[in-house]
């Protein structure tokens, strides 16, 4: 019965072993059995049980327990993103939770990011672009989830930390830093592959900082970067996924939108009702600009939260009702 259930033939079922998998529906074996689903399911409990005894007396797999800083920053940005878009405050908390970790753990006292860590040790290897690239898009999509202007700093930082330490004059970014070990050569990988490469991400992250800060040169930087790879991206279109998604916030007119006052919950779930995708966005009390160039001379009126809906830091007339924020973004 447990053989005919997971599939157990003599001269094994992929390549002469045998692949554990479930072949026929649970009902139908227990009614040919003559049993019950509850008698089915406990001999099958009991088989594995037996199977499982046996297993274990084989040298146990190692455990790759590493913590790499490049894959928590995807999975910091998958996070926030969810949190927001889902109203999910546990994700949010757990987006928090890592990054909060990563600062602490990942950081050093100038900022340079380490590459790995495992318990018991301390983080160690320089950190390669992707690690900076993918943690500054995770605590840019924190910063835009919770508005803490911690994580818009910090995002900041590692773009000026990537540009002084990874830029290359030609254009785009080196894989490593200026004070890496000697290498052969220097790679520069371009290609999306199952993750998407350290350039592309940082070309993304460069568009998004500059529409937050006016700052024209990571603009300049990014658009440099995407046009020099205008014939792959259109010959190549699925090596160059993040690519042509960077491609697509440079091209589509993106927009930012300044949030100010103490209580914007209303303009920030109109913001979180459809997905836009071409739109950045800060919040703030608007006393204090928290170190967030968007949210600058940008005061309240007349006493009242506003909505500041801009394109390159051209703003139109803010509004402070929901309505009018509705109406707006269209």
């Amino acid at each position: 019965l447990f053989k005919r259930y997971y599939d157990v033939e003599a001269g094994g079922n992929w390549e002469g072993k045998t692949i554990l998998n479930v072949a026929e529906a649970p009902e139908t074996l227990a009614a040919e059995a003559g049993l019950t689903a509850e008698e089915f399911e406990a001999q099958m409990a009991a088989a594995r049980a037996k199977l499982y005894r046996v297993r274990a007396e084989r040298i146990w797999p190692g455990l790759d327990d590493k913590v790499l800083t490049s894959w928590n920053g995807l999975m910091l940005a998958a996070l926030a993103e969810a949190g927001r878009y889902l109203g999910r405050e546990d994700y949010t908390a757990a987006a928090v939770a890592n990054a909060e970790f990563l600062y602490e753990r990942m950081r050093g006292d100038d900022g340079r990011l380490s590459r790995t860590w495992k318990a018991g040790h301390e983080a160690k290897l320089n950190g390669y672009l992707e690690d900076y690239a993918y943690l500054a898009e995770g605590v840019l999509a924190l910063y835009q989830t919770t508005f803490e202007p911690r994580w818009f700093a910090w995002a900041q930082e590692l773009v000026e930390l990537m540009i002084a330490h990874f830029g290359d004059e030609a254009g785009g970014f080196f894989d490593t830093a200026d004070d890496h070990e000697q290498l052969l050569y220097r790679p520069k990988e371009l290609q999306d592959n199952a993750t998407p490469s350290g350039n592309s991400v940082a070309a993304g992250v460069l568009l998004q900082m500059s529409l937050l800060t006016g700052n024209g040169d990571y603009w300049e930087r990014a658009a440099q970067m995407i046009n020099g790879l205008y014939g792959p991206l259109l010959q190549y279109p699925r090596g160059f996924g993040n690519w042509l998604s960077a491609a697509q916030l440079m091209v589509n007119e993106p927009q930012e939108l300044a949030l100010v006052g103490d209580n914007v919950a209303g303009f920030v779930a109109v913001v979180r009702a459809a997905w836009r995708p071409w739109l950045v966005v800060a919040a703030g009390d608007g006393e204090d600009d928290g170190g967030v160039p968007l949210l600058g001379e940008r005061p309240l009126v007349d006493g009242e939260a506003a909505a500041y809906l801009c394109q390159r830091f051209v703003c139109q007339r803010p509004v402070t009702t929901v309505e009018g924020l509705v109406d707006l973004l269209g």
